[in-house]
This record gives structure tokens, C-alpha cells and sequence, in this order.
């Protein structure tokens, strides 16, 4: 009997589970009969609805990643031949539907070759309280607007490496740049200049530096001016005598608040230098070196003790240049015994690099511990600044607020802030290129200052 159960079609499972639960043939026959009249109709419908929802399956793939999983339509291939690899499929599926695609799995050296690699954010290191600091990075040329001039391209460059530095340097090398932009500049037909040069040539250059790295205040100020000149500008006024114009302003503008400006207060600043004097400074500032130098020129005898930035060392390059000229220096590589230095200075001479409106001085970061160390042991504290560096609109209490962050000590465990806030309190004095009671004025008397000026350039 069991001969005749064996002998039954081939594929028909129920037969051989009736062999195995000692049905007799008769009833075997009619299951394998009954089995095989449904196995043709509905396995036939149910393989080819999975082989259509494979061959999509495989397709969502490729569209996704770029390649589909041949290991999977392998698979996919012999489970339609037995219920082991069927079941497989099936579990593969659900896990699918349950888990992430499986477009977005990573491969096994865990990278994923379809995605393009991301350069670290220098900033990740950042704390959120100095987010909003900027940043001076280096811009590729081939990513600058294509209305950025030549010559604003090289500017930003030398801004970003900091081979322009001080606020005055950049502003000079920011204003011949816009001279030669204004020189190749073409009024288009149908404008003016006056409506035309600033939103369509000036602003795209201004852009570019200011990604660069952040403008300085003496660089918003002269942009201010500049503006201000070219809008006075009547809209009939012919295109050549108006860049004649501005090309004349521009060179007004680097010679008295620039070059006469550092004659004028260096002069002003050595007339403040006595015999046998100790001068103190901090780092190198041009226009300390310029009075410096000037007092020496003028025969009088004087030591100088210079603290240097710990992370400039520009005082090293100073402390040179006077030795040179014959003046008697006290090198100091950083601030470590600033007490007793300073309390042993007649004055303190420091540059600044901007001054708000309520007297602060935002200079390097050092200046202020020097200018509190001075002003606690009784010292003079006396601050070189142009009047092109003065903010009038903006005040100044902490070092959070108006600052950078230094792009080459930014590591993810620190970094390191370019400037520090001075208190008006701890100046005793400011001299600019304005006579005003020999040129050393109260930090409080800016804005008296400002209105002074007027800013006559831009009438």
C-alpha cells in the first residue's frame, strides 16, 4: 500500500502527508487530485504577484543607490522554487517594510560611495555663547561672483591670510582697489552712476571682503563716506566727471585720514614724552612705532619696555626697529610680571583698532590686562587712534559683542579671540590727528570729536 502512495505526482505535498498519516489510497488519490486542481490556479497567481513586487522592490533600489543588490535578486530567483526559500523572501520583506530602506543600509566598510564626503565645519568646535563670532576663511577665486574685480580679489586674499592685518592696512588697500574698480567702471545704457555704480559694482565687492573676513570699522566708515559721495552725485551729472570725481575723493580721502593723520598724531603723541622717560606698549602698533621714533628723532632720551602678544610676537619685530634707531628696550615676550613692569613706566602708549561711541577701545587681545595693570598702579594710559577707526553709532561694554575668532587657533578643544575691550575708565587720554588741548582728549569726548570733523570729505 504504502508502494501505491509513493507512486502519486510528483509536487503534490498533500499526498505525501496523507502517506505519512496512513490515509488509504483512495482518499490519498482524491487529496492529491483536489491539491493539484488548486495548487495550478492559485500558486501560479500568487508567483507571479511576488515576482512583480520583487522586480519593484529591485527597481525603488536602483533608483536610490545607483545599483541593485544582485545577491537579493538571487535570492528572489529560488524561492520561487521551494516554500525554504519563499519563507527567506518573505522575511527579508517584512523586515524591509519594518526597518529603514534598504537603499540607505551602509555597506560594509561602513561608507555609503553614492554620497559625497563633507568637510568638517571648522566652527563644530564653537560653543553656542560664540556663535555668532565671525570668522575670516580663505574664499577660492573660482567661487567669487564673476562682478568681484581683480584687484578686490587680491584684497580679500591678503585679508583672509592676514597679510593685511590692522585695520588701517586693510583700509588703504580697500580703497585703491576701489579705484581701479572705478576706473574700469562703464555706465550701462539707460542709467547713471549715481543710481547704478553702488547696488550693481560696489556692493558685490564689498560682499566678497566682508566674506573674506569681517569688515573693520575704519573700512564701514570709509564705504559710508563713499556711498554718501557717489549718491550726491545728480543723475544727469556725464559718467567721467563723476569718476573723476570719486577717484579725486578716494585719493583726498588716504591722504589726510591716513598718511597726514599718522604724521599729525605722532607728533602730537611725542610732544607727550619727557627725558628719561619709561615708555611701555604692548605688541607693535604703527602709530606707537611712528611716535616712537619721532621723539627719538626730536633728541630726547627715553627707555621703552615692550609686553609682547604671546601669539603675534609682532613686539619682537618693534623692539628691533628701536634698537636699530638707538633707543634703550626691555623686550618682554609675554604678559607674565606685567605689574612690576608697568608700575615701573612713566606712560603707557597703546594702539587701537576702533573706539565706540561711549569711549571703549576694541584693540588686540592683551590690551585691555595692560591698560587695568596701568591704571591700578597710577600710570598713564595713553591711546593712538585716527578718527577714521571711531564708531559714533555703536557702544561697546564687553569683549562678546564686536569680535573675531582667530582661524588658526581654532581647535575643537579651544580657541582664541582677536580683540578684547578696554573700559574708558582705565584710558586716561586719546590723541588723534584733531588738536584738542594738545591733542589728548578724554575717551568720553568722541562724539564731541565726530562733530567736530563733520566729515567735510563727503560736501
Amino acid at each position: 500500500m504504502a508502494a501505491e502512495t509513493n507512486e502519486a505526482p510528483e509536487g503534490a505535498p498533500a499526498t505525501q502527508d496523507g502517506a505519512k498519516t496512513g490515509s488509504t489510497p483512495a482518499n490519498a488519490t482524491a487529496n492529491a487530485a483536489t491539491t493539484e486542481k488548486l495548487t495550478s490556479a492559485q500558486l501560479k497567481a500568487k508567483a507571479k504577484a511576488e515576482k512583480a513586487a520583487r522586480r519593484a522592490q529591485v527597481k525603488e533600489a536602483r533608483a536610490t543607490v545607483g545599483t541593485g543588490p544582485p545577491a537579493q535578486d538571487k535570492g528572489a530567483a529560488s524561492d520561487g522554487k521551494g516554500a525554504k526559500g519563499k519563507g527567506k523572501q518573505d522575511g527579508q520583506q517584512t523586515q524591509s517594510k519594518g526597518g529603514p530602506p534598504q537603499a540607505h543600509r551602509p555597506s560594509i566598510s561602513g561608507r555609503r560611495p553614492s554620497m559625497p564626503i563633507v568637510e568638517k565645519d571648522v566652527r563644530s568646535g564653537i560653543p553656542d555663547s560664540f556663535s555668532h563670532l565671525p570668522m575670516a576663511k580663505r574664499i577660492p577665486t573660482s567661487q567669487a561672483q564673476k562682478d568681484v574685480h581683480s584687484a578686490v580679489l587680491a584684497v580679500g586674499q591678503q585679508m583672509a591670510t592676514f597679510a593685511l592685518n590692522d585695520s588701517i592696512s586693510r583700509l588703504k588697500a580697500t580703497l585703491l582697489a576701489f579705484r581701479k574698480v572705478i576706473e574700469s567702471y562703464e555706465t550701462p545704457e539707460g542709467n547713471s552712476l549715481s543710481r547704478h555704480f553702488v547696488p550693481h559694482v560696489l556692493n558685490p565687492q564689498i560682499e566678497y571682503l566682508t566674506e573674506c573676513r569681517p569688515m573693520c570699522f575704519a573700512m564701514g566708515n570709509a564705504i559710508r563716506l563713499l556711498k554718501g559721495k557717489v549718491n550726491k552725485f545728480d543723475i544727469d551729472t556725464a559718467e567721467d566727471e563723476a569718476k573723476e570725481g570719486l577717484l579725486e575723493w578716494i585719493d583726498l580721502l588716504i591722504n589726510e585720514r591716513i598718511t597726514m593723520a599718522e604724521y599729525a598724531i605722532a607728533r602730537n603723541a611725542a610732544q607727550s614724552i619727557n627725558e628719561g622717560d619709561t615708555i611701555l606698549t604692548y605688541g607693535r602698533h604703527r602709530l606707537v612705532e611712528k611716535t616712537l621714533l619721532e621723539a627719538k628723532h626730536d633728541g630726547k632720551i627715553f627707555d621703552v619696555t615692550v609686553i609682547d602678544d604671546p601669539f603675534e610676537r609682532g613686539g619682537q619685530e618693534l623692539a628691533k626697529t628701536l634698537r636699530h634707531a638707538g633707543i634703550p628696550v626691555l623686550y618682554s615676550p609675554n604678559l607674565g610680571g606685567l605689574r612690576p613692569k608697568v608700575a615701573a613706566a612713566s606712560n603707557v602708549l597703546l594702539g587701537g583698532e576702533a573706539i565706540f561711541a561711549n569711549g571703549s577701545l576694541h584693540a588686540p587681545s592683551g590690551t585691555a590686562d595692560v591698560a587695568m595693570a596701568a591704571m591700578n598702579a597710577g600710570v598713564k594710559v595713553i591711546v593712538l587712534c585716527e578718527t577714521i577707526n571711531f564708531d559714533r553709532d555703536r557702544v561697546s561694554v564687553d569683549s562678546l559683542t564686536y569680535n573675531e575668532i582667530d582661524p588658526e587657533r581654532n581647535t575643537a578643544d579651544c580657541f582664541r579671540l582677536l580683540f578684547d575691550n578696554t573700559h574708558d575708565k582705565y584710558i586716561t587720554g586719546v590723541i588723534t590727528e584733531f588738536e584738542s588741548g594738545g591733542g589728548n582728549s578724554p575717551a568720553q569726548a568722541i562724539l564731541a570729536l565726530l562733530r567736530k570733523q563733520e566729515d567735510p570729505l563727503i560736501d
